[in-house]
């Protein structure tokens, strides 16, 4: 048996059904909606989430519905997505050096800044209104 540098391995099989079960959770789409489209009963749904393998027409459908392609459900690793936003979180520096497109997000804008800005504009409203409120009392 010959392995190459490109090849799977053959122990992190992808379970189809789970990947339908997640994209149609993150689209908040109930299996009910799905069942109405598949023309079939929402249970039908229910055990077609719990196979680790869907036939490409069946799977081609469903992807079809949820508007993603048939190729994020057939690939998607949950397992292996978790482990890299955990890398990313507790190790921001080593994930974003060993592959800069995973979460390399840098708002152009320093947040803390911002907070700081209305803050102030705040405290100037604070005094504008302290002011409006002297006048008023000296009028009377």
């Amino acid at each position: 048996m010959t392995t190459t540098l490109n090849a799977m391995p053959t122990n992190n099989k992808v379970h189809e059904g789970r990947n339908v079960k997640r994209f149609r959770e993150m689209l908040g789409i109930k299996q009910d909606y799905l069942a109405v489209n598949l023309d079939m009963s929402q249970q039908a749904v229910s055990l077609i989430e719990q196979r680790e393998t869907i036939d490409a027409p069946l799977l081609q459908q469903i992807a079809d519905i949820l508007k993603v392609p048939v190729e994020a459900i057939q690939n998607f690793d949950g397992e292996q997505a978790i482990s890299v936003i955990s890398n990313t979180i507790n190790n921001n520096d080593s994930a974003t050096m060993t592959n800069p497109a995973i979460f390399n997000y840098q708002p152009s804008f320093n947040p803390v800044d911002k907070m700081v800005e209305l803050y102030e504009r705040m405290l100037q409203q604070q005094k504008e209104m302290i002011e409006k409120l002297e006048r008023l009392i000296e009028g009377k």
